[in-house]
């Protein structure tokens, strides 16, 4: 079939109905040094040529033998079930469910979707289709701003540095104003949002405080002491969570956050060179009618057999520009599903069961830095499964380690410059203890 399906005397109809001569005098405009007047297409290939062609490319791609890269994004095993499920092309066809006598299957899956993140956050309602943590964090916040007609966010400096870009960015249109607040990066600091200082900041213009649990830097923040103030201002409480640290963390619903974010990726999604993720953003029930995404509820029809519809939304509140609680329409539902799969192959003691293998193999790569004098812990607080260490020399021998396949962690200097020769590294239930030793060895004779 031919790119363009207009026929030559279909082209000229329309350079005679706009009034031109020819096509060229569209582009008179443009100087001829610039304009494209011949393509250096290559011959065609066959199936095997052009195989054997995207071998040789692929191969050009580095790929780390040993990683402690976390940052937002983390390793970790996915179960075969969850493959083999989203790989069905029912649901990997679908898209968004508006007419509900076609679409039960993804309605089912999504509401599946929803009901586990309600358990997960302890929460009363969630919703879907959010593209990554980062907007659905972003997409909180102006929730928030809705349900307390105020026009400030605060946020905390321990949340990820992309995620407040995405901030920024989001509230950067309709004027809301996003005020940060400093953690605790002193030398021996803890690395925490200091509640005294998040409390100075809070004001009646201020809608919600958004802190991250772990924070950015692995750090257990305290969290319930942070909604408490947020409250005593009138203000949200928007928590940024790590969802497999659930299994062992307290739930948001139970230290009073009012609006919960969250990136999928953890739960059975691979990282996959930077996406596609999912978003999870949970509520109270109270807050429903300002969720962002959209909303699968149970019901059953005429005959009495249950169903399941997009509810408490028209389909209309998402095209209404500015006035629509979300402009993003696109389903996420695939993501989800394989989130879906995931939690429901591990089950709550197989999530357990991860979380704590990857705190433990955190703990035992800081020991083994420690031990061997090549790095020390550079925060004072208590961490779950990622931790700041303090390297020599930190980002030369970050550069020399990903030159021979070993990623170890994410420098911080950039984005926080009071951490200097720190690296974050992160560790889950795929590492194991001989990439820790090889991280160890690598460093001492980077020295």
């Amino acid at each position: 079939m031919a790119y363009a399906p207009h026929t030559s005397a279909d082209r000229e109809a329309m350079v005679a109905a706009i009034g031109v001569g020819s096509i060229d005098e569209l582009f008179a405009d443009i100087p001829t040094a610039v304009r494209a007047t011949a393509f250096d297409i290559p011959a065609p290939l066959t199936e095997q040529e052009v195989r054997r062609e995207l071998t040789r490319l692929a191969r050009r791609n580095r790929i780390a033998e040993v990683s402690f890269l976390g940052a937002g994004a983390y390793r970790h095993l996915v179960p075969a079930a969850v493959m083999e499920v989203i790989g069905r092309s029912e649901f990997a066809t679908a898209y968004t469910p508006y007419q509900p006598e076609v679409s039960q299957g993804t309605l089912q899956s999504i509401y599946e979707f929803q009901t586990l993140v309600c358990e997960l956050t302890g929460m009363e309602v969630a919703s879907a289709s959010h593209y990554d943590g980062a907007t659905a964090t972003a997409e909180a916040a102006l929730m928030a701003c809705r349900l307390t007609h105020r026009d400030t966010v605060a946020v905390s400096s321990a949340v990820n540095p992309q995620v407040r870009r995405v901030l920024e960015t989001y509230c950067s249109g309709p004027g809301i104003r996003v005020v940060e607040i400093a953690a605790d990066l002193a030398e021996e600091g803890s690395g925490l949002t200091p509640v005294d200082v998040a409390e100075a900041t809070l004001d009646e213009g201020v809608a919600c405080l958004v802190v991250q649990q772990p924070n950015f830097f692995g750090g257990i923040e305290p969290m319930a002491a942070l909604a408490d103030a947020a409250h005593r201002h009138g203000a949200q409480f928007v928590a940024v969570v790590e969802p497999t640290s659930l299994a062992i963390l307290e739930a948001p619903g139970a230290y009073g956050a009012d609006i919960v974010a969250a990136e999928g990726q953890p739960l059975g999604i691979p990282l996959s060179f930077g996406g596609p993720y999912v978003g999870l953003i949970a509520a109270r029930m109270e807050s429903v009618r300002q969720m962002p995404g959209r909303l699968v509820g149970a019901t059953r029809d005429a005959a009495g057999r249950r169903g399941y519809v997009l509810t408490l939304q028209a389909r209309e509140q998402h095209i209404r520009r500015e006035k629509a609680a979300s402009n993003i329409c696109t389903n996420q539902a695939l993501c989800a599903l394989a989130a879906t799969a995931y939690l429901s192959a591990v089950g709550p003691e197989g999530l357990r069961e991860v979380a704590e293998l990857s705190m433990l193999q955190t703990r035992h790569t800081v020991a083994a830095l420690e031990s061997a004098g090549v790095g020390r812990p550079r925060l004072s607080a208590p961490y779950f499964a990622e931790a700041v260490v303090r390297v020599p020399d930190g980002k030369r021998r970050h550069a020399t380690l990903a030159e021979q396949g070993i990623v170890a962690g994410f420098p911080l200097e950039a984005a926080y410059p009071a951490l200097q020769d720190c690296l974050l590294l992160a560790a889950t239930e795929l590492t194991t203890d001989e990439d820790v030793a090889r991280l160890v060895d690598a460093l001492e004779a980077s020295t």
